[in-house]
């Protein structure tokens, strides 16, 4: 069986960088085997299957070169950048099904953006010591009156708050026991920022480590930037609806990525949100199986 399958990538800053994602249309026909399969042969961290459904516009399924997973913000993107560029989809607003629930897709020019639930938060100062020894880093190189902290938007990422740049970019991540604190609190990784950027009127530079899902190190993750934009409301009190976030610039090969997470409030507290950005669509390729 020969597919065709489509390498996007997803937050791209300007029309440079981004997160690499592989898409394959028309999946109805393929078995959960030969997704795995071919995830494995494209050989990114994510390759998004779309295939029909009756209770959304389209239902997407995800997998990584080795497992299924619920949930992958990039490949969202660079999904529905890509469906809506092919002209699949022309509505403002469409909505994805996946194994973990429905989520709405909402585009603003040639960006899309998906949902995101309100978040719950989870202490986690016990393990400070530990989680900067994962990072190689000091308490010193914490971000003054401010701890790490678990975060949900829809999946767990630690967000580790940091004084600086060169904090961030100094971190030499012990991924075997960045994994072990990711099984002990369900954690898809973490996800490191400090509120010096390089591009000028931006919120946060990050990095995220995800040695769990088999992610060493990622240019940009659209489940983590909700979560950080939350910390940036909740935590630190910046008061503002829109977060404009980038990573991908301090990684050993950059590969610069933006993000944007707008808030939605009532009352003052967040209610949903919804993070996203733009695509380049980069080739496409035949695969055997």
């Amino acid at each position: 069986m020969k597919i065709e399958a489509h390498i996007i990538n997803a937050f791209v800053d300007g029309n440079i960088g981004g997160n690499p994602a592989g898409i394959v249309l028309n999946a109805d026909d393929l078995s959960n085997s030969q997704k795995l399969e071919i995830a494995s042969i494209i050989g990114l961290s994510e390759t998004a299957f779309v295939s029909s459904s009756k209770v959304a516009d389209f239902k997407l399924d995800f997998f990584t070169p080795t497992k299924q997973i619920a949930l992958c913000g990039h490949a969202t993107i660079a999904t529905f950048v890509y469906l809506r560029k092919l002209g699949v989809t022309v509505k403002s607003r469409t909505s994805k099904e996946t194994i973990d629930g429905n989520r709405e897709i909402y585009f603003d020019g040639d960006m899309a953006f998906m949902e995101q639930v309100a978040p719950s938060h989870k202490e986690i100062g016990h393990r400070i010591d530990a989680i900067c020894s994962s990072l190689g880093i000091s308490i010193d190189d914490l971000l003054t009156n401010h701890d790490p902290l678990i975060v949900n938007t829809g999946n767990s990422f630690l967000i580790v708050p940091l004084k600086d740049e060169k904090a961030v970019l100094g971190a030499h991540a012990d991924l075997d026991e960045i994994q072990r604190i990711s099984e002990e609190f369900d954690l898809v990784g973490y996800y490191l920022f400090s509120q010096k950027t390089r591009v000028a009127n931006r919120d946060a530079a990050t990095r995220m480590f995800a040695p769990r899902y088999g992610i060493n190190e990622e240019s940009a993750t659209g489940m983590a930037a909700g979560p950080l934009a939350c910390y940036l409301y909740d935590k630190m009190g910046i008061n503002k609806d829109v977060f404009l976030i980038e990573q991908g610039h301090l990684m050993k090969s950059p590969s610069p990525s933006f993000l944007i997470v707008k808030l939605n409030l009532q009352d003052g507290k967040i209610s949903t949100l919804i993070a996203g950005g733009k695509a380049k669509v980069m080739k496409s390729m035949i695969i055997s199986i």
